[in-house]
């Protein structure tokens, strides 16, 4: 058979994923271009690969054993390219990293950092919610993610390396503004804005307020940090963020920290990675780039 390493890695995209129109997006090609590949695939192979139920694919039985072969392929010539690099020892190459969205006040400082010491690595990142995150951790999608939350699982290799500080944050003239030690239960009379279920910063809002046996309906949910932060200095309530991530605001006095109890709440921020996995050089040398200058770089609020 006159097999491809294309042709495998646009069939092991199709399957992993369930389609061809996303295997085409991850891997930038259009889609009737994966739809010919996987054809001629089939060809080759001379059985069909999968079949249609309804609007999902499925692998036959020739495609799960392709599958099969297809991971150990690219697994091996992976391994063979780290191996490669390491004898080389030059630090240049794709980086691949998830972080959930609100790592993208930070990541920038340090990923511009690393580059002007590594020019040649190429990062690739993908800004997502934390339970989109965590689906690409357990699919070992990416060299390694960063969060805040880090799912209970003892297969997990974690990295804590600075703090994230969460504190609930309202517009600079809201009534409660200059009232100290405000309860949980006063706050839940207050229009609240949360963040969607899955988020990391909703996580850890919910087990406080599980934990302190209080209620909060939310006003309104939002998919992302800065979407929330837009709507509080609309006056459409309040709501519980990064405080790295209106720094400028509060320095402005368009926001401000309401002063509550169990507040701020001080978090870590971890890479994670599957235990067992082998990182490349590129990825190895930014883990411990991170661990070791993320806080020179970003300074004492992370501290």
């Amino acid at each position: 058979m006159h097999l491809t390493l294309q042709q495998l890695r646009l069939y092991e995209a199709v399957t992993r994923l369930g389609s061809f129109t996303r295997a085409a997006e991850e891997l930038c090609i259009t889609q009737p271009a994966v739809s010919i590949q996987i054809k001629r695939l089939e060809e080759q192979v001379g059985l069909v690969l999968f079949e249609h139920v309804g609007k999902k694919i499925f692998p036959t039985a020739a495609g799960k054993v392709t599958y099969e072969a297809s991971l150990d392929i690219l697994n091996r010539i992976e391994d063979l390219k780290m191996s490669i690099e390491e004898l080389k020892g030059d630090v240049k190459g794709s980086l691949q990293v998830s972080v959930v969205t609100t790592a993208k006040y930070f990541l920038p400082n340090l990923l511009g950092a690393f580059l002007q010491q590594y020019p040649d690595v190429e990062p690739k990142l993908k800004f997502t919610n934390r339970a989109r995150v965590v689906e690409r951790l357990m699919n070992n999608e990416d060299d390694f993610v960063m969060m805040g939350q880090v799912p209970e699982d003892d297969n997990l290799e974690t990295y804590p390396f600075i703090n994230n500080i969460l504190g609930v944050v309202a517009p600079s003239d809201h009534p409660l503004a200059n009232k100290k030690n405000i309860t949980l239960k006063e706050l839940s009379k207050q229009r609240f804005l949360n963040r969607e279920i899955g988020s990391g910063t909703r996580h850890v809002f919910d087990q406080l307020l599980k934990e302190r046996g209080v209620a909060i309906e939310p006003y309104m949910e939002l998919g992302s940090s800065e979407a929330l932060k837009q709507a509080v200095m609309a006056g459409l309530g309040i709501a519980v963020l990064s405080l790295h991530s209106v720094q400028l605001e509060l320095s402005v006095n368009k926001l401000t920290v309401l002063d509550v109890e169990g507040f701020p709440l001080k978090r870590r921020w971890y890479a994670v990675h599957l235990k067992g996995k082998r990182l490349s050089l590129v990825a190895r040398t930014f883990l411990e780039f991170i661990l070791e200058e993320s806080h020179r770089i970003l300074g004492a609020a992370y501290e």
